[in-house]
């Protein structure tokens, strides 16, 4: 049988019955049962603020039953949810009617697929320039603002596109939104943009919700869901039902587009119409912007998608669309979308999966660090079977259950962490995890938590999980950087009696070696010149692998500059140590008590033995012109590297943080500098040099006048 191609609704359904029918059944019934997960899953996500899935595992679907559809035109339906925005109504709020629907938008998974769009583009607009505007995707919520008479009349969510929620009292809460524009402004004047919270505001509200869930089970009640993440808790926010509640969340606006506009909107370009935002008080991402070519298009995708946690807010990808009006207009739309825009969307940082098992590791220091065993998942670029868990606190107040279906999160490099259950997923009878009371080690110790402290701890110094984690820190990158020496090659070497503490390292023969599996002879001569190379490393890398409690790379370089050798920091004391910038009583204080140990008096005595360099005293000529002054360095300059700014800095007694705040006293910046940090030098109106300021300051500890 041939199919017809044509529009489906519209033929006869005797005509369409007989075409389905010889549409294999297992495609018939993919199709209706993704229809129903997505409408489902629509109305938890958009109705509810309670996802039960992954935004990746969300598009997936769609993305599916889209292609059946395109398979199969004979099952699409008006009503399929490929062809919806996606959204649904409360019942909680009013409706509004949008003048303008609020559409959804196309989405590219990857470079391919945006460049597949592009060329799209071209052909439909032969020979003319293409110009695209580029804009982060913000990780919120789509708003439609209306002002009438230059006042803010109504406020609505998308909803279903056609139809949105009335949220007007709890927008007039969010401080960047304007509630009168300034004179000239249309009659009628539509903004649309994304409501969203910020970084700092959700781990404000998170914290806000442990702190609550700590009385709760202090008065044995069960602990509330935690927002997982700042997308949902926006949403929740925006949707609440007192006003009042709305404006303690600290939610934040970013302005993109228009809608209906009476009495103006004369703009020919659509960077034009963020100007004239700009122009009436609404805030536009400063990071927006106009380029030319598909190419430059793809550059500005890559840069974002490395520099995504650089924002002190979420996105999940970067909106692209065409620049010009009158091309938008001819390009049009399809049943769904627009032609002229495209999303594209970054590899998901966040994946449900099952929560198989919760197990406990012993750190260095003897701490017990509750960990998930997981149902193996791809997220944020690799495999996950395991992620943090921090503390029992954290287990207790998140109430994360083995059994449970649990959202996993992995951002760049940082450890992948469980952020909380999805309790409408909990099995019925699934029970509460304990913390255990003993070491999981062969010694079977007591695990022990002093009060006032979260953190629950092993303190048999004997413990063999902690001697393996003090190797393992000992030859970590942020250590002596020991090439080749991995954590089942530590355990190895404890296992086989040829190490029991890092000092033992420098002793390790090539014969030894090659009594372990997995050693020939060329590693195992690798390995022994790899070790034997890190006895040059400098003394801050040595101070940090010892694995002082509280002494981490910062503190260890605020040290090496102070005293200049090991064996001066060994013999300083409390009041001589904690005088140094940084370093602070509980610092200096745990770094005596490590030194005054005889046995780790012994390790210190061993690498002396071994030629392990303690330093030499440093004698600094640069003039200490920047004493107390913090200096922060952004981009990439052209005579100094990022180290070879900051040891610049350093060495004339200034401070060079990673984060601009209020008491930065200068932004170096060169090329690509973080968006980030100069959107808050120019909200704290931190001075911002070039590379020629910047000299000028290392020289004369003075800003450059103007």
């Amino acid at each position: 049988m041939v199919r017809l191609r044509c529009n489906w609704h519209y033929v006869p359904e005797e005509i369409r019955y007989r075409a389905c029918v010889a549409i294999p059944k297992k495609d018939r019934d993919r199709a209706e049962y993704l229809r129903d997960e997505l409408i489902r899953h629509d109305s938890l996500y958009f109705g509810q603020d309670a996802p039960q899935i992954s935004d990746a595992e969300y598009d997936q679907l769609k993305r599916e039953l889209i292609q059946i559809e395109e398979k199969y035109p004979e099952l699409a339906s008006s009503d399929s949810p490929t062809l919806s925005v996606g959204g649904v109504v409360a019942a909680t709020f009013d409706p509004v009617t949008h003048r303008i629907p609020m559409t959804s938008l196309d989405n590219a998974m990857d470079e391919s697929e945006l460049l597949a769009w592009g060329e799209r583009m071209a052909r439909s607009l032969p020979g003319e320039r293409l110009q695209f505007v580029c804009e982060l995707k913000i990780d919120g919520l789509a708003l439609s603002i209306r002002y009438e008479a230059g006042k803010l009349s109504q406020a609505a969510t998308r909803g279903d596109g056609v139809t949105g929620e009335d949220v007007t009292a709890n927008v007039r809460t969010i401080n960047g939104v304007p509630k009168e524009l300034p004179s000239g402004a249309p009659a009628v004047f539509e903004v649309r943009g994304e409501v969203y919270m910020s970084i700092a505001a959700f781990e404000k509200l998170r914290d806000q919700k442990l702190r609550e869930n700590e009385l709760r089970v202090a008065e044995g009640k069960k602990p509330d869901s935690v927002p997982v993440n700042p997308r949902n808790a926006g949403a929740g926010s925006l949707r609440q039902k007192n006003a009042q509640v709305t404006a303690e969340r600290d939610l934040s606006f970013w302005a993109y587009q228009l809608g209906e506009v009476v009495g103006g909107g004369d703009d020919q370009f659509h960077h034009q119409t963020l100007d004239t935002l700009r122009g009436f008080g609404f805030p536009v991402n400063p990071a927006i912007e106009r380029v030319d070519g598909i190419d430059a298009v793809i550059a500005y995708c890559q840069k974002w998608q490395e520099q995504r946690h650089d924002l002190p807010y979420e996105i999940d990808g970067v909106v692209v669309k065409i620049d010009d009006l009158a091309q938008r207009e001819r390009l049009g739309f399809t049943s769904r979308a627009p032609r002229w825009a495209i999303a594209f969307k970054f590899p998901p940082e966040e994946k449900n999966t099952i929560l198989n098992d919760i197990q406990v590791s012993i750190g260095r220091t003897g701490r017990a660090t509750p960990f998930a065993v997981l149902e193996p998942v791809f997220v944020g670029g690799s495999t996950v079977s395991m992620a943090t868990l921090h503390n029992r606190e954290q287990v207790r107040l998140k109430d994360v259950r083995p059994g449970d279906t649990v959202v996993v999160r992995k951002a760049g490099d940082v450890i992948p962490e469980v952020v909380g259950p999805v309790l409408a997923l909990r099995k019925k009878g699934a029970k509460q995890w304990d913390f255990p009371d003993f070491c999981p080690c062969p010694l079977n110790t007591p695990l022990v938590q002093a009060d006032g402290e979260a953190d629950t701890r092993c303190v048999e110094p004997s413990c063999p999980y902690q001697r393996d984690q003090r190797i393992i820190h000992f030859a970590s990158r942020g250590g002596m950087d020991i090439e080749g020496l991995g954590e089942k090659t530590v355990f190895a070497l404890t296992d086989a009696g040829f190490v029991s503490d890092f000092s033992d390292l420098y002793s390790l023969t090539v014969e030894q070696l090659l009594q372990l599996d997995g050693f020939a002879e060329i590693s195992a001569t690798n390995l022994v010149a790899a070790i034997s190379s890190s006895k040059s490393r400098p003394l801050p890398k040595l101070l940090t692998a010892l694995g002082v409690k509280h002494l981490g790379p910062t503190a260890s370089d605020s040290l090496a500059r102070a005293f200049g050798s090991l064996n001066a920091i060994m013999n300083a004391s409390v009041e001589e140590l904690s005088s140094i910038d940084g370093i602070g009583e509980i610092v200096a204080t745990s770094i005596t008590n490590w030194f005054a140990v005889e046995s780790n008096r012994a390790i210190i005595e061993k690498l002396r033995d071994a030629g392990v360099d303690f330093g030499q005293v440093i004698i600094r000529d640069a003039p200490q012109v920047l004493k107390g002054k913090a200096v922060v360095v952004s981009g990439t300059l052209t005579r100094w590297n990022r180290v070879e700014a900051e040891e610049a800095i350093k060495d004339r007694g200034g401070k060079s943080p990673g984060s601009v705040s209020a008491k930065t006293f200068a932004l170096v910046v060169g090329a690509e500098p973080g968006a980030s940090k100069l959107t808050k030098a120019t909200e704290l109106k931190v001075p911002i040099l070039d590379e020629d300021g910047f000299a000028y300051l290392l020289e004369t500890g003075e800003l450059p006048k103007q």
